[in-house]
């Protein structure tokens, strides 16, 4: 039968094509054996003028891994990665994987070098034939130069290089083949084939064959069927169109034709290729991978490891790099996340509050002299955008964008009289004992006062009225005090032992704001500091408190424990940077001191089983948050729940408080008690389960030099007025109170101090002023009354050098039993009510 001319033009065009590609082939192949030697002509000089420009090595970095983040059981916690892929040795793959692969892509990848001629010209022919359709003809070598230039240009961030790498041009190729010659003389091909298997892409997020066999089928690379292997093997080559998730006909059909090819090279026989050719697909045994922590067991924690991940300068030297290797290292990061401890603080919070509630809760507990985090729990535990369903990208418990160390926090939080203890340890610290004595009235006006500050004493400017509501007044030390969280006691105590070395104490046990600044520059002239007016986070508080409990050793939270690399190796994680912050004594005195409040405002949160513990309440203004926190040598913990200020439900209140408050969701009765609230249904439980199996050590005794305080000398005030001598003594570290007595002079003239020599730091200093001479008795009949011995003076006539009697130096601390007026077990005060000059707080309890 005759051709038309058409047919025989398409002969001839065929013909002279074959005859230009095989030109072309050989000089390229020519110029890349022997690449500047000889040649001749046009197109050869351009090959070779390309090649010069070209290295000779393949730079082929370590493929990209996920890396996992392990709880302290071993359990996988989350994944990170840009490329989900795990990557496997070509021995721990089922051998039907590779016989696939090869078919499909290159069958004569163990005959040839880096090109496979025949195919290249083949493909070349049809690609320029005009027959519809192209064809590949680069080797499997060829393909994984493609795909380890593409990676490495992804690992950089450079798109122009990921473009580039892709190119359909002449340049490219030549490239290209370049690196297969130096990768073959490199490289075994078992090597390449290896590598080729762990970096393709294979669709739907999966890179590599250990990831795909999970991702499709929930196996592994070593137990692939042969379906399973021929259906993976298929995906290369357009893994979007033949995803058989989305696609499933389409990657069936692709499957089916990778086991004919199987067949037709009798790779496998053609009685296998039609069994595998019968075996469906299963939609239900798809595995999806987490990628971050969303969706996580614990999101929150899980976010607090990846943030600390980040500030690690071991991983690289900005953010973006560090991240980069945490997505793409394949690391191994270890974490000390107990699950039990965890979930005993989230069911505690659980059982009591609601996500939806219009309040935030959390429940952070620190293990005392390692710093290590046990738990970090809140009441919003899902993390998501869903705010109607209680969902929040927020962790409440630590610092946010506001503040100095941003870790995924909102903003801080005031905590009330859990600050009391600082102006205590500041005063232990200088000296003071703690049987150090005030009259602490009910009603105290503070406006007026010399407080001590950083830059000296300052008069504090203004009225300041401060109330105690827990019905425990008058006189008393340092122990009854902080047992009824006696608001005026404490104002006292940080306006003589001094606003700045109580944030100092702060500050270096680890107490940070919610917000930028530095604690101390702000807060040391404002003496309602005492009182927790500062914005604070919770897990900061949870650092400090664990201070104590670790005599005086502060250590930096850390939940990292071990990271190890893809190839084995440690790499350093930062340490909790643990430094002794105060002298174990004084710890110690602390700690004598929180004791006696688990009798008192934290009796409530007392936990069960006979442990040696102490603790803190704290309300702030309006009971708008609640807190205990509270230790045993073994465990530190803190408990808050606060009004959620950007919750609806707030909007219509004009003040809001969460004293006597049923929440709408969980419809749990809030008493607005430190003690009650937190220390009772979150504190008490969650410490109950971390302490299971711990001994119960006792802390130690307070030493001898701390209850007796540090003896120091009077200074001479002979000649001075009275506001001269008082500043003085408050100046010496003093306490300076006024006291009258009988004498010739006229009343009210001054008459000097009650006391010289020597006396405990802080102890309190009476100005002597007369009260008129001693007046006569009155003549009677009666019998005289009994008199005083000689060795007393008379009634109201307190000798020069001691104290008077209404206002008695300071003693051992008293029993600690609650005042008839005070049911125990009421949580921690509300805060004293009155004005506040500017600046000013006036939180309770």
């Amino acid at each position: 039968m005759a051709k038309s001319p058409a047919q025989a033009g398409t002969t001839v065009y065929r013909a002279l094509m074959f005859v230009v590609v095989s030109i072309f082939a050989g000089v390229l192949v020519a110029g890349l054996f022997i690449p500047f030697a000889g040649m001749a002509g046009a197109a050869t000089k351009a090959v070779s003028s390309g090649m010069e420009h070209i290295p000779a090595e393949l730079e082929t970095p370590p493929q990209s891994e996920r890396s996992r983040v392990l709880l302290a059981n071993g359990e996988v916690l989350a994944t990170f990665w840009e490329e989900n892929r795990i990557y496997v040795p070509l021995a721990e793959m089922n051998p039907n994987m590779a016989k696939a692969q090869i078919a499909i892509e290159d069958h004569r990848f163990y005959e040839h070098g880096a090109l496979d001629v025949r195919a290249t010209l083949r493909a070349l022919v049809r690609n320029t034939s005009g027959s519809g359709g192209t064809q590949g003809g680069s080797s499997l070598t060829q393909q994984y130069v493609k795909m380890v230039q593409i990676e490495s240009a992804k690992i950089s961030g450079d798109d122009a290089g990921i473009k580039k790498a892709q190119e359909r041009t002449m340049s490219r190729k030549i490239q290209e083949l370049r690196f297969a010659i130096a990768l073959e003389k490199r490289l075994t091909k078992d090597e390449i084939l290896e590598r080729y298997l762990n970096i393709a892409y294979y669709g739907d997020g999966a890179y590599g064959v250990q990831s795909a066999a999970h991702h499709y089928f929930n196996t592994s690379a070593k137990d692939l069927t042969l379906d399973q292997a021929a259906l993976l093997a298929g995906l290369v080559q357009n893994p979007t169109a033949t995803d058989p998730i989305r696609n499933t006909v389409i990657a069936l059909d692709r499957r089916n034709v990778v086991l004919n090819r199987m067949a037709e090279l009798q790779v496998i026989t053609p009685e296998e290729a039609n069994e595998a050719k019968k075996v469906g697909w299963d939609p239900g045994k798809v595995q999806r991978f987490p990628n971050g922590c969303v969706g996580t067991r614990y999101p929150f924690l899980c976010d607090y490891v990846k943030r600390s991940l980040e500030k690690m300068p071991a991983l690289g030297n900005t953010p973006d790099e560090r991240l980069n290797t945490l997505k793409r290292g394949g690391l191994t990061i270890e974490t000390e996340i107990d699950p039990r401890t965890q979930d005993a603080a989230q069911a505690s919070i659980d059982k009591v509050l609601d996500p939806k509630d219009p309040v935030i809760s959390t429940m952070t507990m620190i293990q005392p002299g390692t710093g290590l985090i046990l738990a970090m729990a809140q009441n919003r535990p899902v993390m998501g955008d869903n705010g109607a369903a209680g969902e929040t990208y927020y962790n409440y418990a630590v610092g946010g964008s506001l503040s100095d160390n941003d870790m995924g926090g909102a903003e801080g939080y005031q905590a009330g009289s859990t600050f009391k203890p600082f102006a205590a340890a500041a005063a232990l610290e200088l000296g003071m004992s703690p049987s150090k004595s005030y009259n602490a009235a009910a009603s105290m006006e503070f406006g007026g006062q010399r407080f001590k500050t950083c830059s000296g004493r300052e008069r504090l400017v203004g009225d300041w009225t401060v109330k105690n509501s827990t019905g425990v007044n008058g006189q008393m030390d340092m122990y009854r005090a902080m047992a009824y969280s006696v608001n005026t006691y404490f104002v006292q105590l940080i306006r003589d032992a001094g606003g700045c070395e109580t944030t100092k104490m702060a500050q270096k046990m680890g107490v940070k704001l919610g917000s930028k600044g530095d604690i101390v520059e702000e807060f040391n002239a404002k003496p309602s500091f005492v009182l927790g007016s500062a914005e604070i986070t919770p897990l900061s508080l949870t650092e400090a408190y664990a201070t104590f409990a670790a005599r005086g050793k502060h250590c930096e939270p850390i939940v990292l424990k071990r990271i190890v690399d893809k190839d084995g190796r440690e790499v350093p994680v930062p340490d909790a940077n643990c430094r002794q912050v105060m002298e174990p004594e004084v710890a110690d005195g602390m700690n004598s001191i929180l004791q006696n409040v688990m009798s008192g405002t934290g009796r409530p949160a007392t936990i069960p089983g006979g442990y040696p513990q102490a603790g803190k309440t704290g309300t702030i203004d309006a009971n708008q948050a609640v807190w205990f926190t509270g230790y045993t040598p073994e465990v530190a913990g803190v408990a808050m729940i606060a009004i959620d200020k950007t919750h609806p439900f707030w909007e219509n209140r004009s003040r809001p408080t969460l004293k006597g408050l049923r929440l709408p969701a969980s419809r749990y009765y809030m008493s607005g008690s430190g003690g009650g609230d937190a220390g009772q249904d979150i504190y008490r439980p969650s410490m109950s389960a971390a302490l299971q199996g711990k001994p119960k050590t006792k802390f130690n005794q307070i030493s001898s030099q701390v209850r007796d305080g540090k003896q120091v000398s009077i200074p001479s005030v002979s000649g001075m007025s009275p506001e001269r001598a008082k500043a003085t003594l408050e100046d010496a570290g003093f306490t300076v109170g006024r006291t009258t007595r009988h004498a010739s002079s006229p009343a009210g003239t001054y008459l000097g101090i009650s006391q010289t020599g020597s006396a405990a730091l802080g102890s309190t200093i009476y100005l002597v002023y007369s009260a008129g001479p001693q007046p006569r008795p009155q003549p009677t009949t009666a019998p005289p009354a009994s008199r005083p011995p000689a060795s007393q003076p008379p009634a109201g006539q307190p000798p020069a050098s001691q104290p008077p009697a209404q206002q008695p130096p300071a003693q051992q601390p008293p029993a600690q039993q609650p005042p008839a007026q005070q049911p125990p077990g009421q949580g921690g005060q509300p805060p004293g009510q009155g004005d506040q000059p500017p600046g000013q707080q006036n939180p309770g309890g």
